[in-house]
């Protein structure tokens, strides 16, 4: 629990609802129901187990927050509780309701259990990364999704890494529940088309394609796109990612359409892989763009509408 004043406002509500629920109670010193709820506050945010932070602001101390938020959600009395989530206040209750009714508030905002230890590893593997161990953030990353598989951006950051480090086998089986919704959710989409570019690039028999064919067969001619596209998943293969966007590039300028507009798709697709994860920022703000992606980019925008 935390007591919420002028100088930790931003810090420890608004900041701190960037990265989990924060539930705001608004109460007074002479307030009786104020003093019922109180308690019964503090024994949600043990049962709840870190799922959400309780932070009290007396009303009477600190009134020029208490005021403003009173005015904006149209409430005259206390006690009032405000949750906060991605730096906003998003919903409210009045008065000393009974446990179970807060229980039901708290539902709608709060992760449920699996959700809340799958953030947990996404955040201990994103601390193994930048430390450079990467078997640990695999484990991490690994426990995240068995623990909620619907988690998608865990999947996704997961097979990326196992890709990243030559195992596309184990990324395979990872990716293989979400294999059939994969064409409608753009970042499994791109980890398909990955795959894909590693299986032409590395066939189980015959020869492997080489750099050097394609590009004799693109000198003998500039509109061979089936070379091109080649020599583009070679190079998604080796992960040299702005080298295949420039390839693709050279369809796109020649032709925007090709092959049911696969040049494009593929584009976004190596958008999708290269972007690195963006910094939580709150609700109305933009974290700022990757240079590289940002540039490609508006490239491909570029071609598109020219």
């Amino acid at each position: 629990m935390i007591d919420i004043t002028l100088d930790n406002f931003q810090a420890d509500l608004i900041d701190a609802s960037m990265n989990q629920p924060v539930l705001l109670d608004i109460w007074a010193e002479w307030c009786g129901p104020c003093k019922q709820l109180g308690p019964v506050l503090e024994k949600l945010e043990v049962e709840y187990a870190g799922r959400f932070t309780l932070a009290k602001l007396d009303a009477d101390k600190v009134p020029q927050i208490s005021q403003q938020l009173s005015q904006m959600f149209g409430v005259r009395s206390i006690p009032f509780c405000v949750m906060f989530s991605g730096g906003q206040p998003v919903d409210g209750f009045v008065g000393a309701i009974p446990a179970d009714q807060i229980r039901q508030f708290l539902d709608k905002h709060v992760p449920g259990a699996e959700e809340a230890e799958a953030a947990q590893s996404e955040e201990e593997a994103s601390a193994a990364l930048a430390e450079g161990d990467t078997e640990g953030a695999l484990e991490k990353l690994q426990h995240a999704v068995a623990t909620d598989p619907a988690n998608d951006d865990a999947r996704f950051d997961y097979i990326k890494l196992l890709l990243q480090q030559g195992r596309s086998d184990d990324a395979k089986v990872a990716f293989a529940p979400v294999i059939a919704k994969a064409p409608g959710v753009r970042r499994l989409d791109a980890l398909q088309r990955w795959m894909n570019a590693i299986d032409f690039a590395q066939p189980p028999a015959g020869k492997a394609p080489q750099l050097a064919d394609f590009d004799a067969k693109i000198a003998a001619a500039k509109r061979d796109f089936e070379a091109r596209f080649g020599r583009a998943q070679v190079l998604m293969a080796q992960q040299h990612w702005t080298e295949a966007m420039d390839e693709l590039l050279e369809i796109l300028m020649r032709d925007k359409a090709w092959n049911e507009d696969l040049a494009r798709k593929t584009y976004i697709a190596i958008l999708e892989i290269i972007e690195p994860p963006r910094p939580k920022v709150a609700d109305g703000q933009i974290p700022p763009d990757d240079p590289t992606v940002a540039t490609y980019r508006r490239r491909l925008s570029s071609v598109v509408l020219s």
